[in-house]
């Protein structure tokens, strides 16, 4: 700017000269005239037109060249302290930021499930023989009660014979040992009134004492031998009711030899077929199971046990049906965690009316519950794990950055809730590096990425 305004101030000079140039050469013209010199009194000087657009021509180079050396160097020099600026700017390393926010409204939480059926059980043989039919095959839909083989066991019937003929033979050990207990009593009545008749003759004097003594004892040992007669019927008694009672079992187990559905279902499995050999409690012949209503078990991580309880709905899906959702009930939790896996046992309920869930699925659950007080939310790149505890890059508004220490809830995959230490709206780093140092100056650029909720 000084050197603009000394270029103005000589092309003043200049003007000026030019004009005091000009007044001395009007007053030679008018000078030697004067009243003394009529010839020249009349003539009066005017520049030519030459002279007038060589002197216009000469201000305008003048006011180009002041241009030119003053607004050029100017704007050189602007031009050189934007660049440094920009310089300067691009010297600050650049990094995405974010606005913390909160998340949603809903507890999120899905979790892979197994479904089972409500009720399953195996189907084993109870008694030893052969399947003489199967009546029955998997994927059949079966009532209680119903048939679903046959076993062939010749030895339970000559097993059953022989026992009646057992029972038999005790039912008549039992008489034997009834009609001896009569005759005993008949004995002992005998002797009691024989040992009271000499007892009364000994008291008289009549009888001798010795032989009162005999029949007195033999009263004594007729009353021992009704009380063994006695037991000896009550042995019997005994024997016959073990008889009864190993006739009645060979009964039931002869029962048992027709295999039938023990509730409403369908054959899932099926081992046997005519003619194999099955072993009373060891040969698995069927397994059945209720397919109406199913059951869907799994894990809950212990940082989401409170957000479940019975009753709360969840939604499932299976990959094989996809599009279609099914929905169910928490039934029942185990009140306790595994401490191996830290995990709450939950038992979801689910009603299958159309058969289109089958045991042995492979789910994934949806138990999201709606929260009063949503907490605020980070993606998980955001997140600074050092030796005094979790952090984030927090950007102040003079754009240096501070480590702002906070609190983890729970963790979601790709974000995390921050139960304390942020404020909503705050501006973090959304990927910090090496760059992510205390007091830190940078510059911001708004994250791709969308605030996680």
């Amino acid at each position: 700017m000084r050197y603009s305004e000394s270029t103005e101030e000589n092309l003043r000079k200049e003007v000026e000269e030019l004009k005091r140039q000009l007044m001395e050469q009007k007053a030679l013209i008018d000078g030697p005239a004067g009243p003394a010199g009529p010839a020249h009194a009349g003539k009066i000087w005017h520049p030519s037109s030459i002279t007038i657009w060589a002197l216009f021509l000469g201000i305008i180079v003048l006011i180009v060249f002041a241009f030119f050396a003053g607004y050029v160097p100017l704007q050189k020099r602007m031009a050189t302290i934007r660049a440094d600026a920009q310089e300067q700017e691009q010297s600050l390393p650049r990094v995405e930021v974010i606005q913390v926010g909160r998340g949603s409204n809903n507890t999120e939480l899905q979790l892979p499930g197994n479904i089972q059926a409500v009720t399953e059980a195996p189907i084993l043989a109870r008694a030893d023989g052969y399947i003489a039919h199967r009546l029955v095959d998997i994927g059949d839909r079966v009532r209680a009660g119903q048939t679903l083989a046959e076993i062939e066991a010749p030895e339970l019937d000559q097993q059953i014979r022989q026992a009646r003929a057992t029972l038999e033979q005790a039912q008549a050990s039992l008489d034997q040992a009834l009609a001896n207990q009569q005759q005993g009593k008949a004995n002992e009545e005998l002797a009691r009134i024989t040992a009271d008749r000499w007892k009364e003759l000994t008291a008289k004097g009549v009888a001798p004492r010795q032989e009162n003594d005999l029949y007195q004892a033999q009263y004594a040992a007729q009353v021992a031998n009704g009380q063994a007669l006695a037991k000896a019927v009550g042995a019997a008694r005994s024997n016959v009711a073990a008889t009864e009672a190993n006739l009645a079992r060979l009964n039931e187990v002869q029962n048992y030899r027709t295999v039938k559905a023990p509730f409403d279902g369908v054959i899932t499995l099926r081992n046997v077929d005519v003619g194999v050999l099955v072993n009373s409690g060891n040969t698995l012949l069927f397994r059945i199971a209720q397919t109406g209503a199913l059951r869907l078990y799994l894990n809950v991580p212990q940082t989401y046990a409170s957000a479940v309880r019975p009753g709360q709905q969840a939604r499932l899906s299976v990959s094989n049906l996809p599009g279609r959702q099914f929905t169910g009930t928490v039934a029942r939790t185990s009140n306790a965690l595994d401490p191996a896996s830290r995990t709450l046992l939950v038992e979801v309920g689910l009603p299958n009316p159309d058969g289109a869930l089958l045991p042995g699925m492979y789910a994934q659950v949806d138990l999201s519950s709606p929260r009063k007080n949503a907490p605020l939310m980070i993606p998980d790149d955001a997140l600074i794990v050092r030796a005094d505890g979790p952090q984030v890059a927090m950007v102040r508004t003079d754009n240096t950055v501070h480590l702002q220490k906070i609190e983890i809830g729970r963790d979601y995959g790709d974000r995390l809730e921050v139960m304390n230490g942020l404020e909503d709206g705050a501006t973090i780093i959304a990927n910090p590096g090496d760059t992510a140092r205390e007091g830190a100056k940078v510059q911001t650029v708004p994250s791709l990425q969308k605030p996680p909720r």
